[in-house]
């Protein structure tokens, strides 16, 4: 049986959502929300490098028992560095175009992680958000594409759908952004080697040395763990921003663009100390509304989206059962029907 898509309060509306268009949201913005502000933006990096130095002071100094707090600590402000990039690849983060690529390949270079072919794959999930067979962003399988894939497959996607989704940027990392001659035309493929050499010479450059100072043990402690830190909150964001029983995906002959990037989006609160150190990056309704709005601008624009679109908006808490309601129940997924559990289709299929 097909699960029934939940729909929330807050998505009600008198007007026809289908009616809705992208400039008229957009509209209602203030127009400050816009505006790049240099001296937050370069503040902001100067704070960030300075955090993630301390974590790693902390991780040289403490003892084995404090070392859980400080990965927790240091991945989380390396998280930070991965949102500088985003705002980078977005041409949010500084007018000059030269200007955002270096920082965008220095804030990345840590998690070595190619900035270009993020780039490129992650401005077209935001032009197909949440639509099905287009959006790169934990879309779901259909109960026919998961039949028809290879078993390796069906457990891989499990696991990552499951409880264990927070390996899921990992494979993701993994599987797409170091293969440029998958990029489509000349300029894309040349960009994204490009930033696949600086991250494979870095860590060519930066792992023997790291290995040859403290060990397999420092490179473990170092660089490792707080790199599974990062995907875990990078796979947990992700997910969040566009996974619940009541998100719905639509077929691209239903799809409607500003529909899905103001409701088919997920703002989530987390502990406030989190949203200092990845620099509110769950305020993401404004930002799928906008790319062009600065991380620090954001607060503002969801501000005002409240008061003009509450009803469009989807808001939520992190929570531990909020990760086990979508581990548990966003599996495979229908248009006509929303979500349906592998339990379910497996119960199906015997």
């Amino acid at each position: 049986m097909t699960a029934s898509i939940e729909k929330p309060l807050n998505l009600t509306s008198a007007s026809d959502p289908s009616n809705l268009r992208l400039k008229d949201i957009l509209k209602t913005l203030p127009r400050e929300v816009f505006v790049k502000n240099p001296r937050k933006a370069w503040t902001k990096v100067i704070v960030n490098v300075l955090l993630v130095a301390v974590g790693y002071l902390g991780l040289a100094v403490s003892p084995w028992y404090l070392l859980p707090l400080m990965w927790i600590f240091t991945g989380t402000g390396l998280t930070g560095f991965f949102v500088i990039g985003h705002d980078c690849g977005h041409r949010s983060f500084a007018n000059r175009r030269w200007v955002n690529d270096l920082v965008g390949h220095l804030a990345f270079l840590p998690l070595i992680f190619p900035f270009h072919a993020w780039r490129h794959g992650h401005n077209y999930h935001h032009k197909h958000t949440n639509k099905m067979g287009e959006d790169n962003a934990w879309q779901p399988m259909t109960a026919e594409d998961y039949a028809g894939a290879s078993k390796p497959l069906q457990i891989a996607y499990s696991l990552i759908f499951g409880r264990m989704w927070w390996i899921g940027s990992i494979a993701h990392w993994a599987k797409v952004h170091f293969m440029w001659w998958r990029f489509k035309g000349k300029q894309q493929q040349e960009q994204v080697r490009f930033s696949v050499f600086v991250v494979l010479i870095g860590a060519a450059i930066g792992f023997p040395i790291l290995i040859a100072t403290t060990g397999i043990w420092g490179f473990v402690k170092f660089w490792l763990v707080p790199w599974m830190i990062y995907h875990f909150w990078m796979s947990t964001f992700t997910i969040v921003h566009h996974t619940a029983p009541d998100i719905s995906f639509k077929e691209p002959e239903e799809w409607n663009e500003a529909q899905a990037q103001l409701s088919g989006t997920v703002h989530c609160d987390y502990p406030r100390w989190i949203e200092f150190l990845c620099h509110d990056i769950n305020v993401h309704v404004p930002h799928h509304l906008s790319t062009a709005i600065p991380w620090y601008n954001l607060r503002l624009a969801h501000s005002s989206l409240k008061e003009n679109w509450q009803d469009h908006l989807y808001e939520t808490e992190f929570s531990w059962s909020l990760m086990k309601r979508i581990a548990d129940n966003c599996h495979l997924y229908d248009p006509a029907g929303g979500y349906q559990t592998l339990q379910e289709f497996n119960a199906q299929t015997k």
